[in-house]
């Protein structure tokens, strides 16, 4: 990767040149320089500005989405959700009044705001980004720093384009070596997890570094800066290379023609150096890892597919009650296999795993094969662009053949905030990012986080499979 010549990592780097000013608090007034919004936390923030007679300070750096409340199958309006229906109805209105860009359920660039920030190129390495949604540590694939934020921070972003932030410290976390075959993104980011814990990364900001990474694509860099948030990381970001550079060529929202090569040159020269100082390192070895399944109720609690649920007495004493809860309330026994265990329902999707190549690898598992008797499967792609191009590729065709569910754009069940839930106590083999009790849409409904090539296999086999096993 290209070095920006000094001791001072990327993060340390954009962060000073965002900085407005430091305040009587110590916290940092960070420039805010793209704003992304959606239905759900957004219209409280826009009745703070009313309540107060504010305008929004610069509309042209914030764009809007629908996809947390949106229905994957019946999106007529009204929504048969009245809570639905009134916040899509705030959203327009609010953006009508405030002059912000809608990307609304007719506008072909809609999707879950994730994943059309970085597909639109609104995106951009060395910018600093905030959305009201914690999974935004996903624009760090991009080498931006990008936040997750709460209402109120959302109507300070709106009101005057900074907000107030203290500098966390950097950890590089090492991926080397080569991932074998059946073994994705999404199964490293669960593996650091596991291996640091859900707060090992509180007051950090994690840079993502090492060959495993180097050789990723900007898909699979995305799901990994995704979960930076579950490992407690203020947030994840990767380093600017040559991969990042093609991915953004020809984006709507990225300059062009000579203008794009001098971006270009910039955002390859922001990347941290041979010689960049971090607070913290961590290494691991990427060739050991293998497809990884949660079997608890917070990301850290996973296995290998091929090992067994822990004891919790291997666990560090103030761990073991936490450890107790989570296998009562999945209702697994220590030591016992978490390959085999049956599944109800299989989805794909959310903000971490649904884009392009996600679809294109859970396919290769799911074609010439059908969806297991009392499995309900639904693939939900992450905007109507990766729909479109799903269904040129004859994906859609793949699926449905196997038995899945083909749906329209939109967050699903990764949060169940619209028609797609758990009923009761169904076991969820998901490709999404928490499996908190109640995430999926049902107080006592149990979530098994994977890859989607991984959620294709347990669909197929009924039960949590080794997706290496049916690729062979």
């Amino acid at each position: 990767m290209t070095s920006s010549g000094t001791k001072q990592n990327l993060f340390n780097r954009v962060w000073d040149e965002h900085t407005v000013g430091t305040l009587p608090s110590w916290q940092t007034q960070l420039f805010i320089g793209q704003h992304l919004i959606h239905e759900v936390t957004s219209p409280q923030a826009f009745q703070m500005l009313r309540d107060r007679g504010l305008k929004v300070m610069f509309p042209e750096r914030t764009m809007a989405t629908v996809d947390h409340i949106i229905p994957t199958l019946n999106q007529a309006r009204p929504f048969v959700d009245s809570l639905a229906e009134e916040m899509m109805s705030a959203i327009e209105k609010n953006c009508r009044d405030f002059g912000i860009i809608l990307l609304n359920l007719s506008d072909k660039r809609q999707g879950i705001v994730h994943v059309v920030g970085p597909e639109l190129g609104i995106t951009q390495p060395g910018i600093t980004l905030a959305c009201g949604d914690s999974h935004t540590s996903t624009h760090g694939a991009f080498g931006c720093i990008a936040f997750g934020i709460g209402t109120s921070q959302v109507a300070d972003v709106l009101a005057s384009q900074t907000m107030a932030l203290g500098r966390p410290k950097v950890r590089r976390v090492g991926v080397n070596g080569r991932l074998a075959p059946g073994v994705y993104a999404k199964d490293v980011t669960l593996h650091v997890i596991r291996k640091l814990g859900v707060q090992g990364g509180v007051g950090f900001a994690y840079e993502y570094a090492g060959e495993v990474f180097d050789r990723m694509s900007m898909e699979e860099r995305m799901t990994v800066c995704n979960m930076s948030i579950e490992g407690g990381a203020r947030c994840g970001y990767i380093n600017p290379d040559q991969t990042t550079v093609d991915y953004l060529r020809g984006r709507s929202f990225v300059p062009q023609g000579a203008a794009f090569e001098k971006a270009a040159k910039w955002w390859l020269g922001l990347a941290s150096g041979p010689e960049a100082t971090f607070d913290d390192r961590v290494e691991f070895d990427g060739s050991a890892i293998e497809p990884t399944v949660t079997w608890g109720i917070n990301p850290a609690q996973s296995v290998g597919v091929n090992e067994r649920i822990p004891t919790a007495s291997s666990f560090p004493r103030d761990e073991q009650a936490g450890i107790r809860e989570a296998l009562t309330f999945m209702d697994f026994q220590e030591n016992q296999p978490i390959k085999g265990t049956k599944i109800n329902v299989a989805f794909i999707g959310s903000c971490t795993n649904s884009r392009i190549s996600d679809l294109r690898e859970a396919a290769k598992v799911a074609k010439g094969h059908k969806v297991a008797p009392n499995v309900r499967a639904l693939v939900v792609p992450g905007s109507q662009n990766i729909r479109e191009q799903a269904e040129k590729e004859g994906l859609n065709e793949i699926f449905t053949a196997a038995g899945f569910e083909w749906r329209g754009a939109g967050c699903s069940m990764c949060l169940a905030m619209n028609p797609d839930k758990l009923v009761g106590r169904e076991i969820c083999a998901s490709s999404s990012n928490r499996n908190f009790k109640g995430r999926q849409g049902s107080p006592t409904g149990r979530t098994l986080l994977m890859s989607p090539a991984m959620v294709a296999a347990a669909a197929i086999s009924g039960a949590v499979a080794d997706v290496r096993e049916i690729l062979s």
